[in-house]
């Protein structure tokens, strides 16, 4: 099949020219180049890409070498304008259509979509599937499809959106278009879910690896968390974080108490107006304001590159959704830090919303994911490790050398004793009541406690009530969840989580073996980390004065300043110091159009720095 016959404008080897001249990019990332070809081979495509893996490129590169348009659906309002934003400084013919549009507006972009004039339209799920849309898609020559946020189709996914189930129905109105699926997050459910409600024809699945090298995992008690976080934020008072709350009450109080000591923050939640949730987006991308403290409300498509650290003050409800808020930090492929707080008490808060959940189904899902995020916190295997395996992928390194628990393993100690006492509890309670408790029972009869339960099912009567009351009621139920994860005991899935004894466990229980068990976590040593993933060593003075110009520049335009350059393309200039325009054209995301429009102005401003200082060097 020729090149003609295939509608694309010229030659699949030019893929690597588009990259360099309109985006500036030297080298694809992975899976990005397989993806592209297969969609230009007009073949269905489910793309599982990371946040940060360039899962844009995967569609807008193929709009530039198709006839016709391409259309891209997007959850969020805020992400198609960034996105258009991004393309149209780069030279690409790209526009959207949404609620915040004039009628005026709307109308000559609607000609303009008549005329062909544009390569990309953004839209919203919903509009799309209008009723007086249903002509303008086949009079606009639509070529592809490209479904971002895939995973909000399945209700298995962590922001399942009823309206993506909807998008379906493109398949019967525009049959002989390909469609492509693209998401950073999916387990392997909810990729069967995605081909399913999509109705992807044989589509060719990618999917590249979860792990994110340049982020750095790191889990602490919650201990004063006011505190806590205002001591992060003091050593990164130049760069920009999310602090993800739980409930709407505490992004106002962390955003407050910031604000007080000084530092640009806001909040961001669903009781906020529209209007002022806008505002609050608006001057985080625009950096003006450093820190967001918000919900999950906020996030989903944020396409801001340069957050250097997310901060989860309370508990994620599941690991999906935790990975993808660690994911908005370092999307510019530059170092970033994930921080969570964590709190027995926080988990105990969940169940209690669980226990109220009518839905016996959800109840269960939601059970099995607190459990699971449980165990991520209090674990102490590799951070990175443990995300991986969730997702299905084996991580080969033993140590990742950029979490705590590889940077700072958590010390060992002898628990035979402690296992005992607790296998033998649950073993006897078991026994003698011919059904299983909880972790919580197990530890009100190892510590004596006097509850309805206790007395009404005689556990008070049994050899082992009482042995614990050496160790509080939260140091037991941190030993039994140490127990699970090695495997000595078992918890049924069940609505009523019961703990049985494993074969190990039975073992344990009569040979007597040592048991090694964990200690539980303690507030962080202060360590430095010298070199870290993704580091651009550079003249941090000169990029501070690249990064004041770069602003007056997107100030100038109304822009986000990434639209006019990344923190990696200044960190660049602020360790080569290109004085000309063809030294400009080597540095990273310099495209054609931003070398035309900024590359002078920016070599100007480098060589009036040099009039007063000398060049540094750099190693490596």
């Amino acid at each position: 099949m020729g090149a003609v016959e295939r509608g694309w404008l010229f030659p699949v080897p030019d893929l690597s020219l588009t990259l360099k001249t309109t985006f500036g990019y030297n080298a694809f990332r992975p899976l990005q180049r397989e993806i592209i070809e297969t969609s230009l081979a007009s073949r269905d495509v489910l793309a599982l890409l990371p946040t940060g893996g360039g899962k844009s490129l995967c569609f807008q590169i193929p709009a530039l070498h198709r006839t016709g348009l391409t259309i891209v659906v997007s959850p969020l309002i805020a992400l198609m304008k960034d996105q258009v934003d991004q393309l149209q400084a780069a030279g690409v013919a790209a526009t959207y259509l949404n609620s915040t549009l004039g009628a005026a507006e709307a109308r000559s972009r609607l000609a303009g979509l008549h005329r062909g004039e544009w390569r990309l339209l953004y839209v919203a799920p919903e509009r799309l599937l209008l009723d007086n849309w249903q002509e303008n898609l086949k009079a606009w020559n639509v070529t592809a499809i490209a479904i971002d946020e895939a995973h909000c189709v399945s209700e298995w996914g962590h922001d399942f959106r009823p309206e993506y189930r909807q998008i379906s129905k493109l398949r019967e109105l525009l049959p002989d278009v390909s469609l492509m699926a693209l998401t950073a997050t999916a387990t392997e459910r909810v990729r069967t879910d995605i081909i399913k409600h999509l109705k992807l024809r044989d589509p060719a699945v990618f999917v590249a690896s979860f792990n994110r090298p340049n982020l750095t995992y790191k889990v602490i008690p919650k201990e004063k968390p006011a505190d806590q976080i205002i001591a992060w934020v003091k050593k990164r008072e130049d760069e920009s974080g999310i602090v993800y709350c739980a409930s709407r009450a505490a992004t106002e109080r962390v955003a407050d108490t910031l604000a007080g000591k000084g530092y640009s923050a806001r909040a961001y939640h669903a009781g906020l107006s529209a209007d002022e949730r806008t505002r609050n987006q608006e001057l985080f991308l625009r950096d003006e304001v450093r820190i967001m403290c918000a919900t999950i409300a906020f996030g989903m498509g944020i396409n801001k590159p340069n957050v250097r650290w997310v901060i989860h003050y309370d508990l994620p409800k599941n690991i999906e959704g935790y990975y993808q808020e660690t994911g908005r930090a370092g999307r510019d492929g530059l170092p970033g830090d994930c921080l969570l707080l964590f709190s027995a008490g926080d988990a105990a808060k969940q169940t209690h919303f669980i226990d109220e959940m009518t839905d016996t189904h959800e109840q269960q899902v939601a059970r099995n994911q607190l459990r699971q995020i449980m165990r991520y916190a209090e674990g102490a295997s590799c951070r990175r490790s443990e995300l991986l395996a969730y997702f299905g992928e084996k991580f080969s390194i033993d140590n990742c050398a950029a979490c705590d628990n590889c940077l700072e393993p958590r010390e060992t100690y002898d628990g035979t004793l402690q296992a005992q006492k607790f296998l033998s509890c649950v073993y006897r309670i078991n026994a003698a009541s011919r059904f299983g408790v909880g972790i919580n029972h197990i530890c009100e009869v190892l510590t004596g406690a006097d509850t309805d339960k206790i007395r009404r099912w005689d556990h008070d009567r049994l050899s082992t009530y009482g042995i614990g009351k050496d160790l509080s009621r939260p140091a037991w139920a941190a030993i039994g969840r140490d127990l699970l994860r090695l495997g000595l005991l078992v918890q049924n899935e069940g609505e009523y989580p019961t703990l049985q004894l494993s074969a190990e466990g039975i073992d344990a229980l009569k040979s007597r073996h040592v048991v090694t068990l964990t200690k539980p976590m303690d507030l962080p040593k202060v360590r430095k980390i010298v070199r870290r993933e993704g580091d651009i060593e550079c003249d941090e003075i000169l990029f501070a004065r690249l990064r004041e110009l770069r602003k007056k520049l997107a100030d100038e335009r109304k822009v986000p300043a990434y639209v006019i350059f990344g923190d990696a393309t200044l960190r660049q200039m602020a360790r080569e110091y290109p004085v000309g325009d063809d030294a400009m054209a080597n540095i990273f995301g310099m495209g054609a159009k931003k070398r035309v429009e900024f590359s002078e102005i920016f070599a100007r401003e480098i060589a009036s720095y040099l009039q007063d200082n000398s060049r540094m060097t750099f190693n490596g």
